[in-house]
């Protein structure tokens, strides 16, 4: 296993700092800390983020009727994690977590935990493997059958935008008819300050994150039916009943495949 690197701050470390949690170290902080000088903010796209990602399960579990979930890029377990979301309503669901971050695997034990009557797998292995994801993936679920594929803050790391469409798609290839495409990222031309502090983060040495314009998240979705409300800022996606939601840096959807 690749040794933990505690001396360049990292991307799942610090989401996890800002939402609240403990596994994450010094340098870490300092760059959470830093973020938040110049864009306060982020704390709240971190915490919007992970509840967008439970509303979607939940959506996809009671509505859609799916089972399985395909997580790609998990980062750290925090509270909600996919399994917990869907076997709390479902608990015969089948969920594989696919990440390659030394400190993920360490914790991985923490996803692996599962109903009687489910399953939960962890892959170790790369956004950029999809075909081996797949392979992998279909020892635990029956890729026959209609699987959700979850990319919740992965795509920004891949800098090239044809790049990242092209592993979404080789992904969704894999899946049948009826699958569900679940997807959120930093948006561009949202909020100046959040520009500033996420550039100044990709100057840290840090695996870099790219936000992108609403429409490149969107193009995600090609070919795919969009869930209502379609693409659109996490807190407005489907927000549960009494919620005030206010528009953020962050855009995600889900989608069927036809």
């Amino acid at each position: 296993m690749t040794e933990i690197d505690t001396s360049v701050p990292h991307s799942a470390r610090i989401w996890n700092y800002w939402l609240g949690g403990k596994d994450n170290y010094p340098v870490d902080e300092a760059a959470g800390d830093a973020y938040t000088a110049v864009f306060p903010g982020i704390v709240t796209i971190a915490r919007s983020s992970r509840a967008f990602l439970g509303r979607a399960i939940r959506y996809l579990v009671q509505e859609a009727g799916v089972r399985q979930f395909l997580d790609v890029g998990t980062g750290l377990p925090t509270v909600d994690n996919t399994h917990e979301v869907a076997q709390r309503i479902a608990p015969e669901s089948r969920i594989v977590y696919v990440d390659n971050d030394p400190l993920v695997l360490t914790h991985a034990r923490a996803l692996l935990t599962s109903t009687a009557e489910g399953v939960t797998a962890y892959e170790d292995l790369s956004l950029y493997e999809p075909e081996r994801i797949l392979d992998q993936a279909g020892k635990t679920l029956d890729l026959s059958r209609p699987t959700a594929l979850i990319l919740s803050g992965i795509l920004g790391h891949v800098a090239d935008h044809d790049l990242a469409r092209d592993l979404v798609a080789r992904l969704l290839a894999g899946l049948p008819s009826g699958s569900y495409l679940c997807v959120n990222d930093g948006s561009r031309g949202t909020d100046p300050d959040y520009e500033q502090a996420q550039d100044g983060y990709n100057e840290t040495g840090a695996v870099p994150y790219f936000l992108r314009p609403v429409e490149q998240i969107t193009a995600y979705f090609e070919g795919l039916e969009l869930v209502d409300p379609g693409v659109v800022s996490v807190p407005l996606w489907r927000p549960d009943a009494g919620a005030r939601p206010e528009p953020i840096g962050q855009h995600g959807g889900v989608g069927r495949k036809p």
